[in-house]
């Protein structure tokens, strides 16, 4: 086990969400598994991309919010659409600059590294324009990040 490990603290879907999140993520593999009762399970440890992550069937004390987000650096406009569709599918809603959350309630930020480049560009005029090209935008577009740095 990794010395810091998310913890998601879910109502009583965790192998649900487990097995969801695995499906989005092409490097995903489940690495424990704590048994309940009957077929449920209390909780396990998985893996995204590298990531450790631990999954609890909690109960419905403790929902997730915006104040924790997993943040996801997508390099193309095509893994974007693809981790976005995937994400929001089945009852997830999206929000605003690259945000979302899904059916779990999980929020989730979908990002080029290319943004946050962007944003800190010294060119302060340049950075606000894709400043404010991204607070139009819900999923993240990087053509139109581009344009707004080029000042199209």
């Amino acid at each position: 086990m990794k010395k810091i490990t998310p913890f998601l603290w879910f109502d009583d879907k965790a192998e649900e969400a487990i097995n969801f999140y695995s499906s989005i993520f092409k490097n995903a593999k489940i690495t424990s598994v704590m048994p309940g009762a009957g077929e449920k399970i209390t909780g396990a440890t998985f893996e995204l991309e590298g990531q450790e992550f631990f999954a609890l069937n909690g109960g419905p004390q403790f929902k997730f919010n915006e104040a924790v987000s997993m943040y996801v650096n997508c390099e193309t406009q095509e893994e974007i659409d693809d981790k976005w569709e995937k994400l929001t599918s089945g009852g997830g809603e999206e929000s605003q600059c690259g945000w979302l959350k899904d059916k779990y309630g999980l929020w989730w930020q979908i990002v080029p590294p290319v943004l946050p480049q962007l944003l800190s560009d010294t060119d302060r005029a340049k950075a606000d324009r894709v400043m404010q090209a991204m607070l139009k935008m819900k999923k993240i577009d990087i053509r139109a990040l581009q344009d707004a740095a080029a000042g199209k």
